[in-house]
């Protein structure tokens, strides 16, 4: 592809670092002492107390949604969007949650704020909203309503490091927060994925919940005792508070992470006067262009058509593909979630028209690669390119 999604989001300092790791006569490669340096750097700077490492962000939706399981352990319902990725879904389902749809605002590709107010009744357990591709999702009425309400926001932070909502890092704002370090994002660990929180009780869960329930995870020393104390007839080493997972990252992803995090600031710079740069050239008569910018930490460009237009969207499709520009039709995780076919049963037959906004983007709108060693020259290109569809 001429102009990928991704290119060089793995340097050579990245891969230094790990060698220099390799070279000691018997280096430890599972989770260690550079894991655990990489989420306090990282907790640093989101600016948050607590930090967990896995080997996904797919795996920290899971466990997230497993510490709300714990507080409810009837079930009830999750107010998530439908555009986003599978694992959003999936974690809700998989531990026993309802998923109830919100649909997106176009500006910000996230649930909108009147719609996710609307669904609330006396059994949403949360919120679970994803800042899209690095626009902020949030509103100050969501956050003050939730607060009011005491239901908890949980953000999915997965394709948008470094962008702020009122100056504040997202992330660092609702109850717990997820990001990824996919290869694809803004800063990779090959695989790999973060769970953050100011909560201190929702930090040991989610430590003991990463290694298959285990009790001597927890960096509580009154928590560890009391279980020892009830379970006596137990090897202390091995008391498991949870029928948990094994989701640890390994010490290459923690150098890995560490060496990325120094220029992630750089990124996020880089990443937005892309996007500026590409919303500038861009044909606005053509494709959407006003998506609100404050804030935002542009994870890839969005080519959304103003129009439903049949016809248009297919001829961008094939210049896309002659022309090789690498893409994603539907945005985010393919468009809307409601259509596949792990819902069917769970929502009601014809239920994915109800958001008329993700299924205009699913048709209409696509997002193609944007990152740090992308030139002006290559966007200018790439703007030429689609407007001459």
């Amino acid at each position: 592809m001429k102009f990928p999604l991704m290119r060089n989001n793995i340097l050579r300092e990245d891969l230094d670092a790990v060698i220099e790791h390799l070279k000691q006569d018997d280096p430890i490669l599972t989770h260690g002492a550079n894991v655990r340096a990489f989420e306090a750097e990282w907790s640093e700077w989101l600016g948050v107390k607590y930090s967990v490492f896995l080997n996904s962000g797919a795996s920290a939706n899971l466990l997230t949604m497993a510490v709300l399981k714990i507080r409810h352990p009837e079930g009830g319902e999750v107010i998530v969007p439908p555009l986003a990725w599978v694992s959003d879904v999936a974690s809700v389902l998989q531990n026993g949650f309802t998923p109830i749809f919100a649909d997106i605002n176009p500006a910000t590709l996230a649930m909108d704020t009147q719609q996710i107010l609307s669904k609330i009744t006396d059994k949403t357990r949360a919120v679970f909203l994803t800042h899209v591709q690095g626009f902020d999702g949030l509103t100050d009425e969501l956050v003050a309503e939730l607060e009011r309400r005491h239901i908890p926001l949980i953000e999915d932070v997965c394709e948008s490091h470094g962008a702020r909502h009122n100056g504040k890092l997202l992330g660092s704002i609702g109850w717990i927060s997820n990001f990824s370090y996919y290869y694809a994002h803004h800063m990779s660990t090959i695989e790999g994925g973060m769970v953050c929180t100011n909560d201190p009780e929702v930090y040991q869960q989610v430590r003991m919940l990463r290694s298959h329930g285990m009790v001597r995870e927890a960096t509580d020393n009154d928590l560890k005792a009391r279980y020892i104390d009830d379970n006596p007839q137990l090897n202390p080493d091995f008391i498991f508070a949870y029928p948990a997972y094994n989701t640890r990252n390994t010490e290459i992803g923690g150098i890995m992470g560490r060496s990325q995090l120094k220029r992630l600031d750089m990124i996020v710079q880089r990443r937005t006067e892309n996007l500026l740069r590409f919303l500038d050239k861009i044909d606005a008569s053509k494709y959407r262009t006003d998506f609100k910018l404050e804030g935002s930490s542009n994870y890839a460009f969005n080519l959304i058509l103003k129009e439903a237009d049949d016809n248009l969207v297919q001829r961008v499709m094939k210049k896309m593909r002659e022309s090789g520009i690498e893409f994603r039709r539907g945005s985010a995780g393919g468009g809307n979630q409601i259509r596949q076919p792990y819902l069917r049963g769970i929502v009601p037959e014809g239920h994915h028209l109800e958001y008329p906004n993700t299924e205009h983007v699913h048709f209409y709108g696509f997002y193609i690669g944007n990152f740090p060693d992308l030139n002006s020259a290559e966007v200018d290109e790439l703007c030429a390119l689609l407007n001459a569809v």
